[in-house]
């Protein structure tokens, strides 16, 4: 029977199908729980005991809680996670046509497995700028078709007899979705514009600009002879935020601030406002501790400085078909637990210290863990945790649950293994140093 940490994760994937619903859902969870909005614009008059989130941009989510027995100087405590995905944006200037064929003109985002995105029912989701009656002020409203509208099709094998070979996919080209066929009922130069129209219940001239993603439309589901497995778009990293969510509520502690961020931007290197390499955090924390009454910036580096930081991200599971192309001895498996993902090169960050106190913590709470180092003449990908580490230098590790196919339009992951993400998250959160 599945469980109720799964069907919520199903659940939660199927909802969050682009960054700006990632946190609509988000604040959904945490609001119900009693957390309170704040505005960066504000000031911020902050209570021991309370828990309090902050929106920004739309696609970037900061959550917090203040222990009851708050008093400056105690330690702070941060766990980061990305609201992005790997896919296609669609570009402003969207229609095109082809003979009778309708499409959208798109650009990748990220760095996706572009033919794992063919063939399959596609959708769009994001957010939409309307006029207004005040131009600093524009209508924004969120967006998701929530049913198939498109898909990118595959040339048949017997027009390309050399497809099982290998095909480099021009991204210009061969990934453009198809939405429509052409008759008198659509106008050609303007048909998406009028789509977005009729989602929203307004007229195509309202519409000024649109942030808009494609999204695989397939549900998450179960998988395996025994259910074992959870196939399903977007666990890169929703796995991680939903994580991040319950163990924020979860983990209360009476002393320091517990602190999660949702960041938009990971998967084209976070150098937005928006994403991890910018000042955000950096001036959140400051208003947190002005608005708790610290008046001294001092008590704030002395928190950062006692503080630590979980960087939440999925990991490399060791591939049932390919073993060979993983470390010879250090390999994770799904089910196998949480992964630390160590990189002396510091694409994943950690410390030795860091480590030590979240193995202790998995064998105090009998967390199931692994270490996961990859082959030394492959190169890997780069987290959140160096990035924000070096904005806020505290103790930091890499860690999150063992995907396969990472970056695919589908992935997969065990079953047992976000369980053990929480359990060790809220445990972080919720023991007293």
């Amino acid at each position: 029977m599945m469980s109720n940490k799964i069907s919520e994760l199903l659940t939660y994937i199927n909802n969050a199908t682009s960054p700006y619903q990632a946190v609509e859902e988000g604040i959904k969870k945490l609001e119900a729980e009693g957390f309170l909005e704040l505005k960066m614009k504000d000031s911020w008059e902050l209570q021991p005991g309370k828990a309090y989130y902050v929106n920004t941009f739309g696609t970037t989510l900061f959550a917090f809680t203040i222990g009851s027995d708050f008093k400056a100087g105690q330690n702070l405590r941060i766990a980061a996670a990305h609201t992005d995905q790997p896919g296609f944006h669609v570009k402003p200037k969207a229609e095109m046509n082809s003979n009778e064929y309708l499409k959208l003109d798109t650009e990748v985002y990220g760095g996706p497995i572009l033919n794992t995105w063919l063939d399959r029912p596609l959708s769009i989701a994001g957010r939409v700028a309307l006029r207004s009656k005040e131009p600093f002020h524009p209508d924004l409203k969120l967006m998701d078709v929530r049913r198939p509208v498109l898909t990118i099709p595959n040339l048949a094998i017997h027009i390309n007899r050399e497809v099982n070979k290998g095909l480099e996919l021009n991204k210009q080209m061969d990934t453009l979705p198809l939405m429509a066929m052409l008759n008198e009922t659509i106008n050609k130069d303007d048909f998406f514009l009028r789509f977005i129209g009729e989602q929203l219940g307004v007229e195509k001239d309202e519409i000024l600009d649109f942030d808009l993603y494609i999204y695989n439309a397939e549900e998450a589901c179960l998988l395996g002879m025994k259910e074992e497995f959870i196939s399903g778009p977007r666990l890169d990293n929703l796995t991680s935020v939903l994580a991040l969510l319950n163990s924020i509520i979860a983990g209360r502690r009476s002393t320091g601030i517990n602190l999660i961020a949702l960041y938009d931007n990971e998967e084209v290197g976070s150098k937005s406002k928006q994403g991890a390499d910018s000042a955000l955090l950096n001036m959140l924390l400051e208003k947190i501790y002005i608005g708790l009454e610290c008046d001294k910036r001092n008590q704030m580096l002395e928190a950062v400085a006692d503080g630590m930081l979980l960087s939440v991200d999925v990991a490399h599971g060791l591939h049932p078909n390919r073993p060979e192309r993983y470390d010879p001895i250090n390999q994770t498996i799904l089910n196998g637990g949480v992964v630390f993902k160590i990189d002396t090169n510091q694409k994943y960050t950690f410390d030795t210290e860091a480590v030590a106190i979240m193995q202790q913590i998995c064998e105090n709470e009998k967390i199931k863990y692994q270490k996961f180092v990859k082959r030394s003449d492959m190169p890997g990908g780069q987290t959140l945790g160096p990035i924000i580490s070096s904005w806020l230098p505290m103790k930091t590790i890499d860690l999150g649950v063992p995907l396969l196919a990472m970056h695919s339009a589908r992935e997969t992951m065990g079953v047992l293994d976000q369980g053990y993400l929480e359990s060790l998250v809220s445990a972080f959160f919720r023991i007293e140093a």
